[in-house]
């Protein structure tokens, strides 16, 4: 298998050019594959006559249906596949997306059946270059620092990863995962230096205690960490294949580190080392080929979520680029123009994360202002931080003070998912946030 970098087509927007026009798109990208999530006719149309390999995609909620049964799954092929195989170079079907993300979900114990049984179509209707797997985010993991540790959810392990993984062993298929260094570093910005994150060439360097395994970027971290999981179970060359990674060009304005210099910087950096020749691999799997496909082609106005989720395009909805990119990995990275970097973030704050649960909220905030160090003495009755007397506003005060005060003894701006870092600063008044320094 040769180096190749492809791209994830989503059509998430209201202003996206037609397939046609978007294929022609991808190829002056230099891209040699393309993710789409569906299997849209008009995408798969447009791809024939090119060398572009396919990956597609069935939805999430066909999987219940297709794991019990045959006939149906056979029918699905037959209509949505089967017409444009092999003219259009379908090579991947992916079943569902991301599908342990989704807590809890009877639908996990599906998927696994499912893949089963839309295999046995593909193989049934002579489909014979089709492998099917299904993308996985990294939250499949329960523990992946350091990577020798890493292990997948116990909730799943036995029931559908280990079931997955013999599937994926007897057929030849890939472990597909979803992989973004950027959430990993949003989560702990203060923590892991954002050059590491962004693959940049450092003198940082970490080495696993136990595998003696020496990494010098963030990604290989993370991707060692699934293939120990794997070989916990007694899968340890299952081959991996990177279905999406990237880094997002914008978002909103307290959003840290999303900008246009930081994108152009991870994903260039991320062809460098996935399209070279001889491939570089990963320190626990070195000189072994990694299909990587960068997310995603277009900034899509119609995904939901942060402002980040709608700014991952390499391309802008009228086509022009974000910034000069060459999926070919034959530009250097030394030959794209200069980029001036965004300017340091400066200080951080930790407060409650849009739309979270009120209850948990609370239970938060009775733990943040519990620990002593008279963390909460501002947003009590009187309290210069009182009024509003809001829990979001009372709980974004509880979770700075007390990151700010307990981050040397090893918290985190977290609190079980209900906090979010910002740069944008929360005080009002003469009542004044506790922040950290960047």
């Amino acid at each position: 298998m040769q180096p190749k970098i492809g791209v994830c087509y989503g059509e998430l927007g209201n202003n996206l050019p037609e397939p046609s026009k978007s294929i022609d798109l991808i190829r002056n990208l230099n891209a040699k594959r393309i993710k789409i999530y569906g299997t849209n006719p008009s995408i798969l149309k447009s791809i024939q006559g090119t060398n572009l390999q396919i990956s597609i995609m069935l939805p999430n909620q066909l999987i219940p249906a297709i794991a019990a049964n045959q006939t149906l799954a056979d029918q699905w092929i037959r209509t949505n596949v089967a017409p444009f195989y092999p003219n259009s170079n379908i090579r991947y079907l992916l079943v569902g997306n991301e599908i342990l993300s989704n807590r809890p979900n009877s639908t996990w114990f599906k998927l696994v059946p499912a893949m089963r049984k839309i295999r046995s179509a593909v193989k049934k209707l002579g489909l014979k270059k089709i492998k099917v797997g299904t993308p996985l985010a990294m939250d499949a993991l329960e523990s992946s620092f350091p990577p020798s540790s890493g292990a997948f959810r116990a909730d799943v392990r036995e029931t559908v990863i280990l079931p997955m993984l013999k599937f994926l062993n007897r057929t030849k298929s890939f472990f597909f995962v979803d992989v973004y260094t950027y959430f990993a570093w949003i989560s702990q910005p203060l923590e892991i230096n954002l050059d590491y994150a962004l693959l940049q060439s450092t003198n940082i360097t970490y080495t696993d205690p136990v595998s003696n395994l020496t990494y010098t970027n963030l990604l290989d971290q993370m991707l060692d960490s699934l293939i120990s999981a794997m070989a916990k179970l007694g899968y340890p060359n299952i081959r991996l294949f990177i279905a999406e990674t990237g880094w997002p060009n914008g978002g909103d304005a307290d959003q840290l580190g999303a900008n246009i210099h930081n994108a152009a910087v991870y994903n260039r950096n991320v062809v460098k080392k996935f399209a070279a020749k001889p491939p570089v691999g990963t320190p626990a799997r070195p000189g072994v080929v990694i299909p990587a496909m960068i997310f995603a082609l277009y900034n899509e106005n119609k995904k939901p979520g942060p402002g980040t989720e709608r700014h991952f395009g390499l391309l802008y909805p009228n086509g022009s680029g974000v910034y000069p990119i060459d999926l070919s990995g034959e530009t250097p990275v030394t030959e794209y123009p200069f980029l001036p970097k965004p300017a340091s973030i400066g200080r951080l704050w930790c407060v409650a994360a849009e739309g979270s649960n009120t209850t948990a909220l609370g239970e938060a905030v009775s733990y943040a202002c519990g620990q002593g160090n008279r963390t909460c003495d501002p947003i009590r009755p009187g309290g210069k931080c009182y009024k509003p007397n809001s829990l979001v506003q009372h709980a974004g005060y509880a979770f700075s003070s007390y990151w700010a005060q307990m981050r040397v003894a090893g918290a985190t701006c977290s609190f079980n998912g209900l906090a979010i870092m910002t740069s944008k600063d929360p005080s009002h008044g003469s009542c004044k946030y506790p922040s950290v320094n960047l």
